[in-house]
């Protein structure tokens, strides 16, 4: 299986590190899932595996190419590979749903407009978003508007997306439908995802893999059997809904496939 992400001794933060010591890789056709507390550092994770938040120290590697040492355009070629679903949806008010889906392709790409057209619809389709094109994003539910968020991330055919609390704040039977729609894209299109959710049954209804932040770094990563075997107490609090005391210093490790 080839590593399409890395991550290798990744010290990542504002001002001061908010994460160290991280280290781990995301392969081909996999979903991998950060989850962790409030303010573990989750969403600075990303942020930085996605070149909007250049690292303190270490490097991220996407499609080995390492991120933060090519000049400004290389990287946005390489990004142009990948694709971001954020947790705000990131919308644009003023345009349809099929104009900010169609957004990337009119940016980036010289494709004719029948041609974009058509793959604004396939694609709304995939989703189930099919006949939505001349809608305000005013005029979805949360849910919708998820999905929307979705089919703009992939309308590039990316190799690799990131995706920020997808399933965050909907009722579970929405939720469950944006994971059957993760899972699509994996096994249908073949796309990587790495997801960040705190949601459990989404955790186990999408990852092949999660990793655990806690206490400024990674403290476990894991398949989710081997991750609910685990009696590290940041872990067993996750699935098991046991609280964890606050301040807590992780004390298990588990390191497995493919995570270093």
């Amino acid at each position: 299986m080839s590593t399409l992400l890395e991550c290798r001794d990744l010290v990542c933060g504002y001002d001061k590190p908010l994460l160290q010591d991280v280290n781990l890789t995301v392969g081909a056709h996999e979903i991998v899932v950060l989850l962790g507390g409030s303010g573990c550092g989750k969403s600075t994770l990303l942020r930085t595996i996605t070149g909007l938040l250049p690292p303190l120290s270490g490097q991220v590697l996407v499609f080995g190419e390492s991120l933060y040492d090519l000049a400004p355009e290389e990287r946005n070629q390489l990004l142009r590979r990948t694709g971001t679903a954020f947790q705000q949806d990131a919308l644009f008010g003023s345009m349809s749903v099929g104009e900010n889906i169609a957004l990337p392709l009119r940016e980036l790409t010289k494709l004719p407009q029948s041609m974009i057209k058509e793959m604004v619809r396939m694609k709304l389709g995939l989703v189930g978003l099919g006949g939505f094109e001349s809608r305000l994003p005013t005029q979805l539910s949360g849910g919708q508007r998820k999905r929307a968020a979705l089919a703009r991330a992939t309308i590039l055919d990316p190799q690799l997306v990131f995706c920020d609390e997808p399933s965050a704040g909907l009722d579970p039977v929405v939720a469950a439908s944006i994971d059957e729609t993760l899972v699509q894209f994996r096994d249908t299109l073949g796309i990587t995802l790495v997801v960040v959710t705190h949601v459990i049954e989404s955790v186990r209804a999408i990852a092949d893999r999660a990793v655990v932040l806690a206490g400024g770094r990674v403290c476990a990563a894991g398949t989710i059997a081997e991750l609910e075997a685990s009696t590290a107490p940041e872990v067993y609090g996750f699935f098991h809904r046991v609280p964890v005391a606050p301040h807590a210093t992780p004390t298990t490790r588990t390191i497995t496939r493919g995570i270093t």
